[in-house]
């Protein structure tokens, strides 16, 4: 089955390989892979919240409108899933994750992870030095459209550098840790550091 989808999607452009880690092949479609049902959301500018916790000066809650009135960027990038697409000059737009910072009490001098938590009791767990990077994103439009539900509407987290099931889905809440804890994944079997060009997908 994965030979015959590589097969009809592969779609890599000559010259292109280098932007590929080892193991991918490259999709023009955008596969959706998530663990449980999709959350639905009634009322979101109401519903929704987005919660800050952990390793910080005092705990934040973000509203809707609150989330959304932070300063924006847009940035295109490409982004690997572990089952091995890649999907390349993907186009996102979002609060870059140091920007939120900048809105938010000052970290702990001990901080060191990151442990996003997600609807449906999903979390995915990162290094603060990865959260930091210029292409980081709290996203909510893709390709210039909002973010179906498929995709993580009203928000996900976006994190290129890193297999695409570190880039949560339905974003929640973010805890700030001193100590690295797993998520949802990582329990259960795949690699804590997920570096697609090291094919790090799965734990020893």
């Amino acid at each position: 089955m994965l030979e015959q989808f590589k097969k009809r999607y592969d779609r890599t452009p000559s010259g292109m390989e280098h932007r590929v880690p080892p193991g991918q092949y490259v999709t023009e479609k955008f596969p959706v892979l998530h663990y449980g049902d999709v959350p639905t959301y009634q009322d979101v500018e109401n519903s929704w919240d987005l919660k800050v916790w952990g390793a910080i000066e005092q705990p934040v809650r973000l509203s809707f409108a609150e989330f959304r009135a932070l300063p924006t960027v847009e940035i295109v990038t490409d982004i690997h899933c572990v089952t091995r697409w890649s999907k390349l000059d993907t186009r996102w737009e979002g609060v870059r994750f140091r920007d939120f910072l900048a809105h938010m009490p000052p970290l702990a001098s001990t901080t060191r992870f990151v442990l996003a938590h997600a609807d449906r009791d999903f979390t995915a767990n990162l290094p603060l030095e990865a959260m930091l990077a210029d292409d980081t994103l709290l996203a909510y439009i893709y390709d210039g459209k909002e973010l179906t539900p498929d995709h993580g509407y009203p928000l996900r987290l976006l994190v290129p550098q890193k297999y695409f099931w570190k880039s949560a889905k339905w974003l929640r809440g973010l805890e700030f840790l001193d100590e690295d804890q797993f998520g949802f994944w990582e329990r259960h079997g795949y690699s804590n550091n997920a570096d697609p060009w090291k094919e790090e997908r799965y734990g020893e």
